[in-house]
């Protein structure tokens, strides 16, 4: 296992923005910087050993400082959506900052994904990677407590790409950590012949801002079943808007579960998604709008599609829905490991 490190680009304040390249013997590799946290290139052999970049990147740092796609980057502290930017916690009402039209989305206007991270490099006997830590003070986007997050990547020998996430607070607070990435397994084209399958038997409907409705509904009979493998594109017509619904992960117990797979028929890749988090965002790319990415890569729509383990979409409001509350003196803990493969 191989790390290096090199400057990146440099933010309005001064403060330099830096990126880690992780590889391995396999020809697998993984760089990040530490502004949001951000996959900026994941590079994966095809059945021929050649290997190309699967997820949406840009050439340079200024590609990532305004990018309402939030592209490879760790969104919080709640990702998804929250109804109307607002909930109520022992009592209280609280109001977050609206940046999607009129709902709160990836923890809003300066999330996660805005700010730089504390980075350290470490290397283990099968394993290398980066640890990040972050301090979202009281107040941030409207969220109560001072959170301490920690995330860390790791690459390992068998090219299992770790993101393990842990938090602490210091007054009750929803916590929802997951990473943006934008996968196309082929490197170029569009995602529509990647073929999908999900053990998950149950999906959140949602309402036309896409929000929840509350509802958890059996995926058998709808476009949203992927317990038989599938082609992405096969169903997407009936899906208005395409594809951005939570699928539950089909799980025995709190361990690491198989959300999905996703198989590539023209490179042999494959990339098994396994997590510990109670569902997936699944989405389609609907909202690429034709920027200009890498090597002027034109990020057209369904050009890539993302893979968010995270709790339910609106959760803090809705019950019936697992709590993704963290309260003082305990740990937000939760792990989602890719398992890249080639046939």
């Amino acid at each position: 296992m191989t790390i290096e490190r090199e400057p990146y680009g440099t933010l309005a304040d001064g403060r330099r923005v830096t990126r880690f390249t992780v590889s391995n013997a396999s020809g697998t590799s993984v760089s990040m910087i530490d502004f949001g946290c951000t996959l900026t290139r994941v590079d994966v052999p095809d059945r021929d050993g050649k290997a190309v970049n699967v997820i949406l990147s840009f050439d340079g740092f200024e590609g990532y400082q305004d990018r309402p796609m939030f592209c490879g980057a760790v969104v919080g502290r709640f990702a998804n959506r929250i109804e109307a930017g607002k909930f109520t916690l022992d009592g209280r009402e609280y109001r977050l900052a609206c940046n999607s039209n009129g709902h709160h989305l990836h923890g809003g206007v300066n999330g996660f994904d805005k700010v730089l991270w504390k980075a350290r490099a470490f290397r283990g006997k099968n394993a290398a990677g980066v640890r990040f830590d972050y301090v979202s003070r009281d107040g941030e986007e409207g969220y109560p407590g001072t959170v301490k997050a920690t995330v860390v990547y790791s690459l390992t020998d068998d090219s299992e790409l770790s993101l393990e996430y842990r938090a602490t607070t210091d007054k009750p607070t929803p916590v929802n950590l997951t990473n943006h990435a934008y996968w196309n397994l082929t490197g170029e084209g569009l995602v529509e012949d990647h073929v999908l399958s999900s053990p998950g038997r149950f999906y959140l409907p949602v309402n036309p801002a896409l929000i929840p409705t509350g509802e958890v509904v059996a995926v058998k009979g709808t476009p949203l079943d992927f317990t038989t493998a599938k082609p992405i594109g096969r169903h997407i017509g009936k899906v208005e808007g395409g594809y951005d619904h939570c699928l539950i992960v089909d799980r025995k117990d709190e361990c690491l579960a198989l959300a999905c797979r996703a198989a590539d028929p023209r490179s042999g890749r494959s990339m098994e998604v396994w997590t510990t988090l109670p569902a997936f965002q699944f989405y389609s790319g609907n909202f690429l709008d034709g920027r200009k990415g890498a090597g002027g890569r034109v990020f057209e729509r369904h050009a890539a599609f993302c893979i968010e383990p995270e709790f339910f979409p609106n959760c803090v409001n809705v019950p019936h829905f697992p709590s993704c509350i963290l309260r003082p003196g305990s740990v937000w803990h939760h792990l989602t490991v890719h398992r890249f493969s080639r046939a």
